[in-house]
């Protein structure tokens, strides 16, 4: 059974933030889907119709569950007669290095249920090459089957943007490549179904590097601004004003701005993926990457410095202090809290022996090992320090203006003389 049949059995590997919103968008387009995860305690919340991700609802998932499209599960058998997988697992570094484990774990086990005339498509986020010299191999180990002349396969790199209440995975444009036409007919064919707009490129490398240079991009980018950032508070200028002023250019210029440090699963990690290829196979270094990995994760640590240097200001210890952290999260109005500077920010003040509390309406409690507390003018008075992490637009932040003794905000959402802006 082609992509493009009614009945089309899809299996997708990795029900997190990129996975879950696929296979309820396959499913409400008319998929049978099958959400696969080794998370048993996943797999059991979304049988029982209980979203962990905030950007899916548990109506959207009871409905799911409901039309009998979306079935999530950690049964190996529930994989057999798939026409399309795709395999939306983690890629995280070790020691430096790309860890594809999972994907590797997820290839050989979708393998032995590949059929003749089935189609795979990799979403993880990995270096140039990694369809072709990993996965497919894997796949025809697992299969007996040839990649391209017996089973389709892909690329197609997530786009997936927590929180982004402008651009969803429907209305995002999806990039698509194969091994070969026939492979990339297969995989668009699939997407065409699921997104608003594919746009097809030549081949899996080149949509392996599409997705690092999006990421890269940003990477080098905000770390520009914020090394900009350091040096304009030591020469006094007001660096937000002059971003401001720049941001009224129409044409040359694209706004980024300063904050604690970057988080999330790509920013973190997916440019390093790049700078490990190019190392590994041309033997030279990604300046450019080394660089912005060298600015931006040591961020955390000048938030922490800005923040003892106001102590002092103050004639205050950071030793002994009761500090405020608002927002934990990596990213504005989620509760994505995967390498979040805000947890490096936090470790750092309590090794300082300052008592850390937490504000995050996001989070749950049960995941942090500070306090979580409501944001009331009790416990911004009682606060040596308050330092706005992640600006959730749910904050009061006229509360905090009125009632907090020291501001340190890494996001520019306030101004007044208690305040101290990063």
């Amino acid at each position: 059974m082609s992509p493009g049949n009614e009945r089309t059995k899809l299996v997708v590997v990795g029900q997190g933030y990129v996975g879950l919103p696929l296979a309820l968008r396959a499913a409400e387009v008319g998929f049978d889907v099958v959400g696969f995860d080794l998370d048993a305690d996943r797999i059991k919340r979304l049988a029982d119709g209980d979203s962990y991700i905030e950007d899916i609802t548990d109506e959207r998932l009871a409905r799911a569950l409901a039309s009998g499209r979306f079935e999530p599960t950690d049964d190996l058998v529930r994989l057999a007669g798939f026409d399309v997988a795709v395999i939306d697992v983690p890629t995280p570094l070790h020691d430096g290095a790309p860890n594809l484990s999972y994907v590797e774990a997820a290839a050989s086990t979708i393998a032995p249920h590949l059929r003749h005339g089935g189609t795979v498509v990799l979403e993880s986020t990995s270096y140039p090459g990694t369809t072709e010299e990993l996965v497919a191999p894997l796949l025809e180990e697992g299969s007996g089957l040839v990649a391209g002349s017996e089973f389709h396969l892909g690329y197609s790199p997530e786009r997936i943007d927590p929180g982004n209440p402008t651009w969803s995975l429907e209305t995002t444009p999806k990039v698509v490549s194969g091994i070969d036409e026939a492979s990339l007919h297969a995989v668009r064919g699939f997407y065409d179904r699921i997104v608003d707009r594919t746009v097809p490129v030549s081949g899996t490398r080149e949509a392996e590097l599409t997705k690092l240079l999006e990421n890269t991009f940003r990477h080098v980018n905000i770390a520009l601004v914020n090394e900009l950032a350091m040096f304009a508070a030591e020469l006094d200028i007001d660096v937000w004003e002059a971003i401001d002023a720049a941001s009224t250019k129409p044409f040359g210029y694209l706004r980024f701005t300063p904050g604690p440090g970057v988080g999330g699963h790509c920013l973190p990690i997916d440019p390093s993926y790049l700078s490990w290829k190019v190392r590994r196979s041309l033997g030279q270094p990604f300046r450019f990457v080394e660089l912005a990995n060298d600015v931006n994760e040591h961020m955390p640590d000048y938030v922490v410095r800005r923040l003892m240097l106001g102590f002092n200001r103050r004639g205050l210890a950071v030793n002994g202090s009761r500090i405020l952290l608002l927002g934990l999260a990596y990213k504005r109005n989620t509760g994505d809290a995967r390498e979040a500077p805000g947890t490096a920010i936090a470790q750092s003040l309590a090794a300082l022996g300052a008592e850390v509390r937490v504000v995050d309406p996001h989070l749950a409690g049960d995941s942090l090992p500070y306090p979580l507390v409501e944001l009331t003018a009790d416990e911004l008075a009682a606060a040596d320090a308050t330092v706005i992490i992640t600006d959730h637009d749910s904050f009061d932040y006229d509360l905090v203006r009125t009632h907090a003794a020291y501001v340190f905000d890494t996001r520019n959402r306030l101004d007044g003389p208690t305040v101290e802006r990063l």
